[in-house]
């Protein structure tokens, strides 16, 4: 079997990838990474990750929310939140609370750090998206995001 040449720049050549790419959920897949990718390198600078830039837009949206509610919103297990929840405490961005009757439960709110940061952070997701999907138009944004709904509510009933 032949080796494929390198181009100028040092990078493989493209390897053929049409038997995957007929696959939705393969490109789904590679759109992801991308946006994972880049969406990384935004969160960067403000001390957030993926994981604590969504758990702090979920405290910020339902303040006093469990800890086992964030777990649910997140889709991880409890004890994955419980990391997290000591990253965005430790950082000052969220609050655990004590729940009157309850000595093993927390409501988690957001500090004013948290939601001032929350804020900032927003704007500059806002803009990543902005330039991810600039192929696409505004419609065709919108229809995108009503598709991937319908997926996962559609996933969620099952």
């Amino acid at each position: 079997m032949k080796k494929r040449a390198a181009d100028t720049a040092g990078k493989p050549e493209p390897l053929a990838q049409t038997r995957l790419r007929q696959f939705a959920g393969y490109e789904m897949k590679m759109a992801y990474l991308l946006i994972h990718e880049d969406m990384t390198r935004i969160l960067k600078p403000t001390g957030l990750r993926i994981v604590t830039f969504s758990a702090l837009g979920i405290v910020v949206e339902n303040p006093d929310i469990s800890q086992t509610q964030l777990s649910h919103a997140l889709q991880i297990e409890r004890s994955g939140v419980v990391v997290i929840v000591d990253e965005l405490e430790n950082a000052d961005l969220i609050s655990r609370n004590k729940v009157e009757g309850d000595r093993r439960s927390y409501a988690l709110r957001a500090t004013l750090k948290g939601r001032n940061l929350w804020s900032r952070t927003e704007k500059m997701v806002h803009e990543h998206e902005d330039g991810i999907l600039s192929g696409l138009t505004p419609a065709e944004r919108e229809t995108l995001k009503a598709l991937l709904g319908r997926i996962i509510e559609d996933n969620r009933k099952s």
